[in-house]
């Protein structure tokens, strides 16, 4: 079974960095398109970043410039790194693997910043 593990969330002051990693298993992960989503509470889940397998990247407006989505496929790993943070960043992040039509998810890292 896929297994999406991410990790490198905490509690940051604005202005602080994070990077957030996603392990997957999945042996196919060099074709996968993977996305980083945000679910604050009480709010829909948002896309934030996404990276395809031929290496294409787009953001949402609200981190553009300020995040940066990168992918190891020799680790099968991909990457958020977060400059800038804001308060209104705060929210669980999820790790998003699409294969054709399948989609996986992780369970998700909290990122909190606050002073």
């Amino acid at each position: 079974q896929v297994q999406l593990v991410e990790s490198g969330g905490g509690l940051v002051q604005p202005g602080g960095s994070l990077r957030l990693s996603c392990a997957a298993s999945e042996s196919i992960f060099s074709r996968s398109d993977m996305a980083w989503y945000r679910q604050a509470p009480g709010k829909q889940r948002e896309f934030v970043a996404i990276i395809t397998s031929d290496g294409t990247t787009n953001y949402a407006d609200s981190v553009k410039g300020r995040f940066t989505i990168s992918r190891d496929n020799a680790k099968n790993t991909v990457y958020l790194q977060m400059n800038s943070l804001k308060p209104e960043d705060t929210a669980a992040y999820y790790c998003r693997m699409r294969i054709g039509f399948r989609v996986y998810w992780g369970q998700g890292t909290q990122v909190t910043v606050s002073s």
